[in-house]
């Protein structure tokens, strides 16, 4: 008879009296619980182990032990999670490297953030060492799920709102808010995001490309580097397109299309290949017919069709570059402006879902300079 999972030290004198409790058949091998056994049989067919405490539990249902890491989504037990002040369960590794404990109230905060129960300043405490100076800030940055009424900018139907992720210093964190801020005003606001280590998301209203171009604070951009700000690996820039701005399904279909046909040049423009955050798949290409008709994809594809009145274009690397970020806006844009006028003649007989196609049309196109100035220094015209 097979021995019976040795970390419970079941005592010898049980062992024949072990039944599964999902078949009550013997012999029992696997446990679901400190008390209850279930046969490699009924395992594989009911039950399914747990990535974080390594115990099994029935099939479809969730481990009452566990909890998920909001921020790096690990599945840990609980006992090895903490519960921010935001609401937020974070996994102790997690909170060894992005957070910090209020002396005033012991709550945990995220780094370079002051306490959410409004105590840690210098009226409610007296440490002042350097990390305690660095965490007395109050930031203007929202949580995660903020979002506003939109304020559109300029003339639709097609709108763009662009999302920079940003690292920031943490001795400089407060500096770059404020700087951020001050060139914002109205026009957007600031986030935490859960992929960055210390920084902060830029999120504008919703713009057309003409606007955004001539009103954009784009010196924002060029001080926030000064301040010690960058775009790292792990930053992206996601721009959403208006929903409103494609004709029919059947313009949104080409230009789906015409991203995906043109994957190469696409991610040479966009300066990175995200197989993580911002995939291109083979199972997104083949239903691209079905998001067009209204189906939703993943998140984290280069395209995400998972929201109701955008697009969003997930596929750029973060940059704190004016130019690459109007190169960005400027693709957006005229991808989809490009590919609402294509014909099927165009299509089958003149190659114009072809690259080289795309690159000539904006040559001709004095508003779309910033993206074919970036098109030749990358070498990606033809």
């Amino acid at each position: 008879m097979p021995t019976p999972d040795r970390r419970l030290s079941v005592p010898a004198d049980l062992v024949a009296t072990i039944r599964c409790a999902q078949c009550m058949a013997r012999p029992a091998s696997i446990t679901t619980n400190a008390d209850s056994f279930i046969c490699d049989d009924c395992a594989a067919r009911y039950h399914t182990r747990c990535s974080g405490c390594d115990q099994w539990h029935p099939a479809g249902s969730n481990c009452p032990d566990c909890v998920t890491c909001d921020r790096c989504d690990a599945t840990v037990p609980e006992t090895d999670a903490i519960e921010t002040v935001r609401g937020s369960t974070i996994c102790d590794a997690c909170r060894r490297d992005c957070y910090w404990q209020c002396p005033a109230c012991d709550g945990w905060n995220r780094d370079g953030y002051r306490c959410g129960n409004d105590c840690h300043d210098p009226d409610n405490y007296d440490c002042d060492c350097e990390d305690c100076r660095n965490n007395r800030w109050s930031g203007p940055v929202y949580d995660y799920d903020y979002k506003p009424t939109p304020i559109f900018h300029g003339s639709g139907p097609l709108f763009l709102g662009p999302e920079i992720e940003v690292e920031t210093p943490y001795a400089r964190t407060e500096e770059c808010v404020e700087v951020a801020h001050a060139h914002l005003g109205d026009l957007g606001y600031l986030k935490t995001d859960a992929s960055l280590l210390n920084g902060f998301e830029i999120v504008t209203h919703p713009m057309s490309y003409t606007w955004a171009m001539a009103n954009f604070p784009w010196q924002m951009l060029t001080e926030l580097s000064s301040c010690g700000a960058s775009a790292t690996d792990n930053t992206g820039l996601h721009v959403h397109v208006s929903r409103a701005a494609f004709i029919s399904p059947c313009h949104t279909y080409r230009w789906m299309k015409f991203i995906y046909r043109n994957q190469q040049q696409v991610e040479t423009l966009a300066r990175r290949s995200a197989t993580c955050w911002a995939a291109f798949t083979a199972d997104d290409r083949r239903a691209v017919k079905d998001y067009a008709k209204g189906a939703r994809s993943e998140r984290y594809r280069a395209i995400n069709t998972g929201n109701r009145d955008t697009f969003e274009l997930r596929v750029f690397a973060s940059s704190l570059d004016p130019v690459e970020v109007q190169a960005a806006l400027g693709f957006a844009s005229a991808s989809i402006e490009y590919t609402g006028q294509l014909t099927v003649p165009a299509v089958t007989r003149q190659g114009a879902w072809n690259w080289p196609a795309f690159a000539g049309w904006l040559a001709e196109r004095p508003i779309y300079a910033p993206l074919h100035r970036q098109l030749k220094d990358l070498s990606c015209v033809c």
